[in-house]
């Protein structure tokens, strides 16, 4: 056994250079290249991060500026309705209204129209009385000749 740990004791102090070069040259690496390599990855992660924050930030200041557009747009959209729904009033109003003048100048018109053909229809009737009763002795000196003259049907 005392054979397996000089050989062991041989080959420690055989690999000790080795060791300490290998533990040389961890220390140089980490400082020259390892640090930077460090660095530059935590200043990438840095900047990532802050990336995605702003990236997150100008994503709600969006949201917040189109639920602002949407409240406005909505806003002007009803205003719009308003202000068509009044002028569609107006102009039913104001269609009312000529309605209402204009059949109240067709009931006047039909009244001086009904005024006037009562009227004419009186003179028409005087006419009528007036050229009927001439008809009526015309017609009676021609049906009865001469006795139509004679107040007592004829009598001479």
């Amino acid at each position: 056994m005392g054979d397996i740990f000089s050989r062991l004791g041989y080959l420690f102090v055989q690999s000790a250079p080795t060791a300490v070069f290998v533990f040389l040259l961890l220390v140089i690496l980490d400082r020259l290249f390892f640090r930077r390599l460090t660095e530059v990855l935590n200043e990438r992660e840095a900047r990532t991060a802050g990336a995605l924050e702003r990236a997150r930030e100008q994503a709600a200041l969006a949201e917040t500026r189109a639920r602002e557009y949407e409240a406005a747009f909505q806003a002007v959209r009803q205003e719009v309705y308003r202000q068509r729904e009044s002028e569609r009033r107006k102009v039913l109003l104001e269609r009312e209204e000529a309605l209402r003048k204009a059949r109240q100048e067709s009931e006047s018109r039909l009244a001086q129209m009904q005024a006037g053909l009562a009227a004419e229809v009186e003179r028409a009737k005087g006419e009528l009385g007036v050229a009927s009763e001439g008809l009526a002795l015309e017609i009676t000196r021609t049906v009865l000749g001469d006795w139509a003259d004679y107040p007592a049907g004829g009598a001479r």
